[in-house]
């Protein structure tokens, strides 16, 4: 991914796309039509998305053109309250 260039708007062109929450809890994450893993929190879908090549992912979590959430609210992973990633670990 390249963090310079923008992506276009629009429904469903985002590079990254955190889906539904599963039955078992987390939300399954893709990066480009591949699957990355399971996220149960923020801090796991920046961490897919530094190994996918982007470091400074944390702030474009909130941008529609890097990050389509589906069925769910944004930050939401099991139901519960969001889980706001501060950049640490």
């Amino acid at each position: 991914m390249n963090r310079g260039r923008s992506q276009s708007g629009g429904a469903g062109t985002a590079p990254v796309v955190v889906h539904r929450a599963a039955g078992g809890g987390g939300r399954r994450v893709s990066i480009h039509a591949r699957v990355a893993g399971l996220a149960h929190s923020d801090a796991d879908v920046v961490e897919f998305l530094r190994r996918a090549g982007l470091p400074d992912a944390g702030e474009l979590l909130d941008d529609p053109q890097w990050v389509e959430w589906q069925d769910g609210r944004p930050h939401e992973y099991d139901g519960e309250r969001p889980q706001e990633y501060d950049g640490t670990d």
